[in-house]
């Protein structure tokens, strides 16, 4: 029984004083990678240069803390278990990213600088998906490097050797004696870290096909990729030996993987039969800079005190017209006074009279010219007409 595939005996070399890690170096590749991919697929479907370089700055630091915060939470031994050490949480160069805490904050991020930019997220993460999971699979050689995450024993020909690891130097232990790397006496091991990559790197291909065949949009492409990777996830992981937390009897990734995977299925059928197709729109409508029209609250508050004006003015109109009715209609109350009940003229000409009782019937205007008292028939008619308008 022999390793066909060895593995490293380091992981860090030294530019100076300065460290440069394989795992690290992986890391970084695949970032760029992603970006490069996701760059190329958003101006194909349309949208602006450097959007998607802009969204990364904020969704690779989110992501890279995300995945941090996963390990140490599901793999807490090394940091806060017997003789570890939990400043060592914060060596995120020594290697430990958990995939599902950095595609949360990461997708946390993206979404941040997406809104900022003024674009949708469901087609930019559309465009990203084969990058991020071509990123994946890149990123996976840094634990080759690193002589970690391996499955448990076999004798099948790609079996990996692996070595007794000192991981703050990131080189392997030596025989003190000999000076050659030990060798790992349980192994070899599954090369889970190469499972993971070429599936990761089929998954690409099948995910770059199904968007020319199907023109996948409205987040149903990265929904895909959710479900790729995780339904490889479930059988890889099973493989794995390396400390993790276990519930029923099940490492979490496991459990993690199922629930995701059913969540993207129902997430792709759901969007597929609301939303067929690619997305129409890019961005997000924004009010024109240049526009004297006031903001949107201003004209809400406008409108409402408008409509309370008119509220007010229109029953004030009501009222006026109840007034008017009434009127007309006899209906309205009358004040009684002393003169109520007289004959209309009555109470002007005794009020004449009062004034002159010796004019003899006659009424003088300040030029000396006397007026006729009305005849009978006058008087007749102007109670005539008056009544008609009362």
């Amino acid at each position: 029984m022999h390793a066909v595939i060895p593995s490293p005996t380091q992981g860090v070399w030294y530019l100076g004083p300065f460290p440069l890690r394989a795992y690290a170096l992986c890391i970084i590749a695949g970032i760029i990678l992603a970006v490069r991919m996701g760059e190329k697929r958003y101006a194909a479907r349309g949208g602006e240069e450097g959007v998607v370089l802009d969204i990364a700055a904020w969704a690779v630091p989110f992501g890279i803390v995300g995945g941090r915060i996963y390990h140490v939470v599901t793999s807490p031994g090394p940091y806060f278990g017997e003789g570890g050490s939990p400043v060592k949480a914060l060596y995120i160069w020594q290697g430990g990213l958990g995939i599902w805490g950095a595609v949360a904050l990461g997708a946390l991020g993206a979404y941040i600088g997406a809104r900022r930019r003024g674009v949708y997220l469901p087609p930019l993460a559309d465009a990203l998906a084969p990058g991020i999971l071509a990123a994946q699979a890149l990123g996976r050689w840094g634990n080759y490097f690193n002589n970690e995450l391996f499955g448990r024993p076999t004798d099948l020909p790609w079996a990996l050797k692996i070595y007794e690891w000192d991981q703050s130097a990131g080189q392997a232990l030596r025989d003190s004696t000999t000076g050659a790397p030990i060798v790992d006496p349980d192994g070899p091991f599954h090369p889970t870290f190469l499972y993971e990559s070429l599936w990761n790197a089929a998954g690409v291909a099948l995910l770059l096909w199904a968007d020319r065949r199907f023109r996948l949009g409205h987040g149903r492409l990265f929904a895909l990729y959710i479900a790729v990777y995780t339904s490889g996830r479930l059988w890889i992981e099973a493989l794995r030996i390396d400390e993790a937390t276990k519930v029923l009897g099940l490492r979490i990734n496991i459990w993690t993987s199922i629930i995701v995977l059913v969540g993207a299925i129902v997430a792709f059928v759901v969007v597929t039969r609301r939303k067929p197709g690619r997305d129409g729109v890019l961005v997000r409508p924004v009010a024109d800079p240049s526009d004297d029209e006031p903001d949107l609250m201003a004209d809400l508050k406008d409108d409402a005190k408008d409509a309370k004006d008119d509220a007010k003015d229109a029953s004030d109109a009501e009222a006026a017209d109840a007034k008017v009715k009434d009127a007309l209609a006899g209906d309205s109350p009358v004040e009684k006074t002393p003169d109520a009940g007289k004959r209309p003229g009555a109470a002007d000409a005794a009020d004449d009279e009062a004034e002159d009782p010796s004019d003899g019937g006659t009424d003088n205007d300040p030029d000396g010219k006397t007026d006729e008292k009305p005849s009978a028939d006058d008087s007749a008619a102007d109670t005539s007409s008056r009544s008609a308008i009362n």
